[in-house]
């Protein structure tokens, strides 16, 4: 009968896995409780425990080599556990050659299959599947990936690599052919990744660390590990399996690489309008009309870098950020900031929405863009404080939604008469006032019809016009077709072209 020892100093987590332990009958001789370090390493000196669970942030970074020893003297097997699912706390596991690492909070099935795989170790058993007969690993083809019925996968588990830049892929297969594993796999090198299949019973999670850490001391390149140690589902192909790690190397895009991701249960993405809301594109307008760039910030990390399983689909996110980027896109020509610079900073921001594999790191080019436009803005409107007529266009663009909005009003915000402005304007644009306002408010509407499903009432209402019937037929003015029509046939115009 093997002995416990369980260290935890919160008495809750204590208390939790030893009452586990009880109601899953699991066969100890003895459990040890204990909630110090100094105590864990009495205990384990003397009593020897077969099995020790331990918090990692019990141990005193000074006292690091003191337990290791001990565990090493004393100790058969260790499960380490942590709140920091971080690669520092990997490598601890690793260097102690703990046989679960559990990131709190850890399930009860997690925990109880962790303790069994320990017990099994210690009374020796032989695991079901070594009494079936194998198919060999060395005999796999690339066939076992993509034939769906090719190979039974009940004796094989996967580990999917894949660098951040494609281009690396090269080195990462020159470096995994050297490596040395415990457990030799076969190496399936793909034009995006590596998929490399071990047998059975190999401990992927220690392996996977250990090729983290040798790739790290070498290369600079962010690596991404997906581990897929499968199931007892004799209806699982290999096939299946390197689906479900692929599909698994997607959630890179909410957390990065440098890491091992297990592979737990199938994606599935939660659905979503990708489009601003007219109030999100009021808070835009507002944000950049004020140069809110902490205000900015905290709006683009709320809504992409505070997300939580299950994650939103990662194609409408793009979606999302280029609609912001648009807002922003004519916020710049408000203010007709065309430089080249700032065309060429848009373009190259639009293709890293579109291919950069980290959203993290979309959000922060992103972020720096927005405050380069942000200071553009400040710039120009330093060196033209004295262009009224700009100042004027901008208050319209800013303020077109308001059916109040008049010459008037314009006027008395660029402190001139209305006559006077009404002539600059003229001066200017060859346009008067009110055909100027309505110019601005048509275009705003196209939009709406285009990307909403707003009703012609709402978008009337949204746009400065106090009466549904009045903008249907300046729209049609305007057009030369009602707001009805205009949808219908632009939506008809975009399907064709997308078929």
């Amino acid at each position: 009968m093997a002995k416990l020892l369980i260290a935890e100093r919160d008495e809750n987590e204590r208390i939790g896995i030893n009452w586990l332990v009880s109601s899953y009958s699991l066969p100890f001789e003895e459990v040890f409780l204990t909630d110090t370090f100094d105590k864990t390493i009495q205990l384990i000196e003397n009593n020897v425990p077969d099995i020790v669970c331990m918090e990692l942030d019990m141990i005193p970074k000074e006292k690091w080599g003191i337990f290791k020893s001990t565990v090493k003297n004393y100790v058969k097997q260790t499960v380490l556990i942590t709140a920091e699912a971080t690669f520092d706390r990997a490598m601890q596991a690793i260097e102690i050659q703990a046989v679960d690492l559990w990131v709190k909070p850890t399930s009860p099935n997690e925990i109880k299959k962790t303790l069994q795989h320990c017990l099994s170790a210690e009374i020796q058993t032989v695991p079901p599947f070594q009494h079936r007969e194998r198919v060999s690993v060395s005999k796999l083809s690339y066939h076992s990936l993509f034939l769906e019925n090719e190979t039974k996968g009940i004796d094989f588990q996967l580990m999917v690599l894949q660098t951040e830049n494609r281009n690396q892929l090269k080195e990462l297969r020159g470096f995994l052919t050297e490596f040395k594993f415990r457990n030799q796999p076969v190496l399936f090198p793909l034009s995006d990744l590596i998929v490399t299949v071990f047998e059975k019973g190999s401990d992927l999670q220690k392996e996977g660390y250990r090729i983290l850490k040798s790739w790290e001391e070498v290369y600079n390149e962010p690596l991404a590990i997906v581990i897929h140690e499968g199931d007892n589902d004799e209806e699982q192909t290999i096939h299946t399996k390197y689906t479900q790690a692929k599909q698994a190397l997607e959630l890179t895009f909410f957390k990065g690489y440098r890491q091992i991701i297990l592979f737990k249960k199938d994606l599935h993405w939660v659905p979503f309008d990708p489009f601003l809301t007219p109030v999100e594109q009021r808070e835009w307008i507002e944000m950049l009309n004020q140069a809110d760039k902490r205000g900015i910030k905290a709006w683009m990390y709320k809504q992409f870098l505070h997300l939580e399983e299950p994650y939103p689909q990662p194609g409408l996110l793009r979606t999302r950020l280029t609609s912001i980027l648009a807002q922003i896109r004519r916020y710049m020509q408000t203010y007709y900031l065309n430089e080249k610079r700032f065309e060429a900073s848009y373009h190259q921001v639009f293709s890293t929405i579109l291919n950069n594999p980290v959203l993290y790191r979309i959000v922060q080019e992103l972020l720096l863009f927005t405050y380069d436009i942000l200071d553009g803005v400040k710039l120009q409107k330093e060196q033209s404080r004295l262009d009224v007529v700009e100042q004027a266009l901008s208050y319209m663009e800013l303020n077109y939604y308001d059916s109040t909005l008049s010459l008037q009003t314009v006027a008395e915000y660029i402190e001139r008469s209305p006559t006077y402005f009404s002539h600059l304007l003229a001066k200017k644009l060859n346009v008067s006032f009110r055909q100027q306002l309505t110019s601005i408010r048509i275009r705003e509407a196209k939009r709406l019809l285009l990307e909403t499903t707003l009703s012609i009432q709402e978008i009337a209402e949204q746009t400065g016009f106090s009466q549904a019937n009045y903008f249907s037929r300046i729209f049609k003015e305007q057009t030369g077709v009602t707001p009805r029509k205009y949808r219908l046939n632009e939506k008809y115009e975009q399907n064709n072209e997308h078929e």
